[in-house]
């Protein structure tokens, strides 16, 4: 059962942070290129509302298997060991997309971003990028830490 938890985990996160990194690094850009700066908001709508769904259902099997793998393992004591520096900040960022995705974006981010990027498209949508990047920065480098720590290195 573990070695299907550690499937379903890593296939999350491949489809969750690989999609982050496509909204990122290729979709926001060229939205942001769009000559009419106007239809930007509408246009991405149309985008992020089909990537949605994929990022909630990856970033929860993500969120469960995470803490199937913890649990059966009983490796909760690597909270408690700054070595495994990686399990903090993967679970960090995973807090962190769960919070925007569940409970923020459906609250008011995603009303408050549209009514934004109708009063100043170039700025809602650099801030957009920014915190897309800070995010996917923070993403990579908790998978770099991950792969690399299961492996026994990055330990203090």
């Amino acid at each position: 059962m573990l070695v299907a938890a550690r499937v379903v985990h890593v296939l999350s996160v491949v489809l969750w942070i690989g999609g982050v990194a496509f909204v990122t690094t290729v979709l926001i850009p060229a939205i942001r290129r769009h000559p009419n700066p106007e239809e930007r908001g509408e246009i991405f709508e149309q985008f992020e509302s089909r990537f949605a769904l994929q990022a909630k259902v990856t970033t929860f099997l993500a969120g469960a298997s995470g803490f199937y793998l913890l649990y059966e393992m009983d490796a909760w004591a690597r909270y408690l060991d700054p070595s495994f520096w990686w399990v903090h900040l993967m679970t960090f960022v995973w807090f962190a997309f769960t919070l925007v995705l569940f409970v923020l974006e459906p609250a008011f981010l995603h009303r408050y971003f549209l009514e934004q990027a109708k009063k100043d498209p170039e700025r809602a949508f650099a801030f957009l990028q920014r915190m897309h990047w800070v995010l996917l920065t923070l993403s990579l480098t908790a998978i770099v830490g991950a792969v690399a720590g299961t492996r026994g290195y990055l330990r203090f």
